[in-house]
């Protein structure tokens, strides 16, 4: 079945730095765009980020272009969230999201916490 594993969450302080990963299985990952999302507390989910099932096209929402960038290993089946310029406004839960063939799948998500 289908799994989505993120990690690489955790407590920075502003202008920091993180990566996430996303571990994927069950599926042919390098069949498949994928998408990083983001829940803040007492808000909706938030697409982030995106990258194409090659890894030659991205595209991010706009508050976080320029700091976050997005890659995927498909050799690894794992995508990555590199993110850069943290600021107190993207403390999150993150969550790696992947569409295979019609069903949306979820990983359980990964806390960021941007504080000092």
């Amino acid at each position: 079945q289908v799994q989505l594993v993120e990690s690489g969450g955790g407590l920075v302080q502003p202008g920091g730095s993180l990566r996430l990963s996303c571990a994927a299985s069950g599926f042919t990952f390098s069949n498949h765009g994928m998408r990083w999302y983001r829940q803040a507390p007492g808000k909706g989910r938030e697409w982030v980020a995106y990258i194409s099932s090659a890894g030659d096209s991205t595209s991010f929402v706009d508050s976080v272009k320029g700091r976050f960038s997005i890659s995927r290993d498909n050799p690894k089946n794992t995508a990555y969230l590199q993110m850069n310029s943290l600021k107190p406004e993207d403390t999150a839960v993150y969550y790696c999201n992947a569409n295979v063939y019609g069903s949306n799948y979820w990983g359980q998500g990964t806390q960021v916490t941007v504080s000092s």
